[in-house]
């Protein structure tokens, strides 16, 4: 039997983010379950769309039929409750929540305090909630006052290669992938390599620098003040199939994020068998298995630099947590989906 529900996204699903890749496979991988899949674009601009952008996604949302399932992405939910609250009693309204919107770093306490406000809100009027990670499930039902049974934890999948042996002497290639924004926590990672200049290294970010141009002007001024314009290097946003080539020569992965609601590049790089550095924040203790990697705490330079430190001078311990990522077991997409169509499946 051929089930039918709406996927609606803030913007271009092709959007090289973690949030949007997930959005894409759990799409790809329901259509081929027996699920017909309507994806629906609210619009750009959210979680801060313009009143037209707002109001155009509202009435695509409400010319959907009544009685099927609508997954909204949480980088929209969160700030459409007026919607939600006019749609809940007819749809079957379900919020993918990645990471609350208020927990975006940068923000002034205004705004912060206004975006859990509204999500919260939204979320009261949602039929079931679908969380990345449980880290995020505990901030919803302890901050967001959702119902446990109301919640259910959706991990990403993770697909596994087949890693090339990498090199142990020489110059240690180092990479970061992530959008260029204040949560990401570059400015720690390049005010720590600038206290490792002596040692042989060399950093790729793989990442939008479009989504936040302050973030990303004063990250290259940074760089460039730092005199580590040759060593460091901004690729922009890459493609998935960009992005295998680049764990491929890759020694050492690292990403001093200030949150993670569950941290998908983190494990990409584990599936290709690179060490990882991450944070001890968000989801990142639970998605990183402690024989892969190293965590510090977010914003602890001293703590980044000496990891550092001791990875890029230590082959053998790259080799020994290289080790522990290929024997590092994580589920899959098909897996996923599987959950996620359980979820739908159990609103009727």
């Amino acid at each position: 039997m051929v089930r039918k529900a709406a996927f609606a996204v803030p913007g271009d699903l092709a959007t090289p983010t973690g949030g949007y890749a997930y959005d894409r496979r759990i799409i790809a991988e329901l259509s081929q379950r027996d699920w017909r899949i309507e994806v629906v674009d609210l619009g750009d601009g959210f979680p801060h769309p313009a009143a037209d952008t707002r109001a155009a996604a509202c009435a695509r949302l409400a010319a959907l039929p009544p009685g099927r399932p609508v997954v909204i992405d949480g980088l929209a939910f969160g700030v459409l409750a007026e919607a939600a609250a006019a749609l809940r009693a007819s749809h079957q309204l379900v919020a993918l929540v990645h990471h609350p919107l208020a927990l975006e770093s940068g923000l002034s306490a205004a705004d912060a305090a206004s975006l859990r406000a509204r999500e919260r809100s939204a979320l009261a009027c949602a039929r079931h909630v679908i969380a990345t990670s449980a880290a995020v499930a505990r901030l919803l039902v302890d901050d967001y006052g959702v119902a446990a049974g109301r919640v259910s934890v959706v991990e990403p999948g993770t697909d596994r290669v087949s890693p090339p042996p990498r090199k142990r002497e020489g110059e240690v290639k180092l990479l970061a992938v992530g959008s260029v924004i204040p949560r990401k926590g570059y400015d720690v990672l390049v005010a720590a390599l600038a206290r490792l200049r002596q040692l042989p290294w060399r950093l790729i970010i793989a990442g939008d620098y479009g989504r936040s141009p302050q973030t990303s002007r004063r990250l290259r001024a940074e760089i460039a003040r730092l005199g580590l314009a040759d060593r460091i290097t901004l690729l922009g946003a890459v493609t998935p199939g960009e992005l295998s080539p680049l764990y491929a020569s890759t020694d050492l992965f690292v990403l001093p994020s200030r949150f993670e609601g569950y941290g998908m590049a983190y494990t990409e790089a584990i599936a290709h068998g690179v060490p990882v550095i991450g944070t001890t924040a968000g989801a990142v203790p639970q998605t990183v298995p402690a024989d892969a990697g190293v965590l510090v705490a977010p914003d602890d330079v001293e703590a980044l630099t000496a990891t550092l430190q001791r990875l890029i001078a230590n082959p053998h311990e790259r080799e020994r947590l290289a080790a522990g990522a290929l024997a590092a077991k994580f589920p899959s997409w098909s897996e996923q989906a599987a959950l996620f169509a359980r979820v739908l499946e159990g609103l009727a």
